[in-house]
């Protein structure tokens, strides 16, 4: 058999290792857990269920925190020649409704999510409603249960294809709706074996999955990489369990973005009373401390750690490498998955790495990355033009600015449609200067706004410690930190003011995608007209101006 679908991947290691145990909902007296053959046999139920009601073809909705039932749906969704869409579940109504009517979804598996009474009210007439187990839903709907004992010993006739388009998964919408994007057994496969080639991942390795699975990346590194690797995938409990569930996994490949790593930083920091202490522990035993530290996180059996899906602060790797622990940056968009990575033995802090075997790039005129590469999406959902300016003569236009050393690395510089021009006319990218902004050690989150603007303006989220600090420190090293920026700027990008908040941004208030990527749009709206004050001001003083926002 062709292992070159989702589905034939299950049937191999229900069939091969059938008592060996896939996944395990863990909770606070263990786990609940789920063999290859349990998982595949209920699977296979609900899409013999699914194919005889619906046929193929349809657009099927999940909403749902992570757990094994959110796998199992996807998979029986794609087995019966279905279409599976992702939600996350922190998706707001009016982005809910968009999904929904844009897709002209015809079913919904609901689980635990957060945002039910929202997306509830946006339901399209006539879409059907299956309830998780544990899910009461006070809606007309079906139970999974009841479905499982329908289908009990049965098999969905449809035979899937390594090209069929069997999910959508919407990008994060930094800017404007969210765009779906087709993804076939092939774009999913084809970039997970890429990476098998060049990263020895253990058969049966361990995974956490605690990112949502409504995102690409959590999908390819934890859901279908354990079908590849017949890996056991571990679901946490809660955000707030994360390290007790680490810990408790031992993950073999782990994957964190950017935010993530961030507040792991803020949480050692933390319970070893300030970086002061941390350094002078390091300075008395620096391999025993790092170890010591890595295996109480969890990752002392990592052999893959992997910080992507935004800009990564060179400094917050250092930070870790200082520990032992090893963060490989790579890039990959939802259009195009497993392009460009760094290794153990070609590793550059700050590039994303090189290209992984098979995989072209090239950069155009205007800076933007180019890719060629098998594996990539086939395109928009219902976009034709869209699609026409993604991919254009056999390359794949990224959207992402990139510069590329003389010894072959890659580095991300920005999105083409995040960098702005003064009032002078001139362009400024503001990841490198964020990035360096990002070192300063009171510094949480920082954006970059410009546009238009006499000088540019750094918004600036401070630690939760930095909060506690006297002002006066603060500012003090805050302007200590924005003239070494300067230094080394041209005049139009220097930064002329900087307002510090002690509100983080977070999904709920709006500035996070569910991905965890800065919207900047939402960073423009909060605070542009102050922004654009204090940076006229800067210019009619020239001096760099702080200003406190209660924001």
């Amino acid at each position: 058999m062709a292992l070159d679908t989702l589905p034939s991947l299950l049937h191999h290691q229900a069939d091969t290792q059938p008592d060996r145990v896939w996944m395990k909902a863990l909770n606070s007296e263990g786990s609940i857990d789920w063999t290859w053959s349990e998982a595949r046999d209920t699977a296979m139920a609900i899409a013999s269920v699914l194919e005889e009601d619906f046929g193929q073809g349809e657009r099927m909705v999940i909403l749902s925190r992570n757990c094994p039932h959110w796998i199992l749906a996807d998979m029986a969704i794609i087995a019966s020649g279905n279409i599976a869409v992702s939600m996350f579940t922190t998706l707001p109504s009016d982005t809910a409704d968009y999904i929904l009517s844009f897709t002209s979804a015809s079913l919904m598996f609901v689980g635990e999510t957060s945002n039910w009474p929202a997306v509830r009210e946006v339901l399209p007439e006539g879409i059907k409603l299956i309830a998780l187990p544990g899910v009461e839903l006070d809606l007309p709907h079906l139970k999974w249960d009841d479905l499982v004992a329908r289908g009990a010993g049965r098999r969905p006739n449809y035979q899937c294809q390594a090209d069929d388009l069997m999910s959508l998964v919407f990008t994060s919408g930094t800017t404007g709706n969210p765009k779906g994007v087709m993804q076939t057994h092939a774009s999913n496969l084809i970039p997970i074996r890429r990476l098998l080639e060049i990263f020895t991942i253990p058969e049966n390795a361990r995974y956490l999955s605690y990112l949502p699975l409504a995102h690409i990346a959590e999908r390819q590194i934890v859901e279908f990489s354990s079908l590849v690797v017949c890996g056991e995938v571990s679901f946490n409990e809660s955000l707030e369990t994360i390290l007790r569930d680490l810990q408790r996994t031992r993950p073999h490949v782990f994957f964190g973005p950017p935010r993530i790593w961030e507040q792991f930083q803020q949480a050692i920091i933390g319970k070893l009373g300030g970086q002061a202490a941390l350094d002078q522990a390091l300075e008395q035993d620096r391999e025993g401390t790092g170890r010591f530290i890595i295996e109480t996180m969890g990752l002392g059996e990592v052999v893959f750690c992997l910080t992507a899906a935004a800009p990564t602060p060179p400094a917050l790797i250092h930070w870790f490498d200082q520990l032992g622990l090893v963060l490989m940056e790579g890039f990959g968009q939802t259009e195009a998955m497993g392009l460009i990575v760094s290794t153990e033995k070609e590793r550059r802090i700050g590039s994303v790495g090189k290209p992984v075997p098979r995989v072209d790039f090239r950069i155009a005129d205007n800076g933007e990355l180019l890719i060629r590469a098998e594996g990539c999406t086939p395109g928009y959902y219902r976009e034709p033009e869209k699609t026409a300016e993604l991919l254009k003569d056999g390359w794949l236009h990224t959207g992402d600015k990139a510069r590329v050393d003389e010894d072959g690395f890659i580095y991300i510089t920005g999105r083409v449609k995040d960098y702005f021009k003064t009032i002078q006319g001139k362009f400024v990218a503001p990841p490198p200067i964020e990035g360096a902004f990002a070192k300063n050690p009171h510094i949480e989150q920082q954006c970059l706004l410009g546009r238009g603007f006499s000088k540019t303006v750094m918004v600036a989220v401070l630690t939760e410690s930095a909060c506690g600090l006297a002002p006066e420190q603060v500012e003090r090293s805050v302007r200590e930190t924005v003239a070494e920026i300067n230094s080394d700027l041209e005049p139009h990008a220097r930064i002329g003011a900087v307002i510090l908040s002690c509100e983080p941004w977070g999904i709920e208030n709006g500035v996070l995608t569910p991905t965890m990527k800065i919207r900047r749009d939402q960073v423009d709206i909060r605070f542009a007209e102050l922004a654009e004050q204090l940076a006229r001001s800067a210019a009619e003083q020239g001096q760099v101006l702080l200003h406190w926002s209660k924001e």
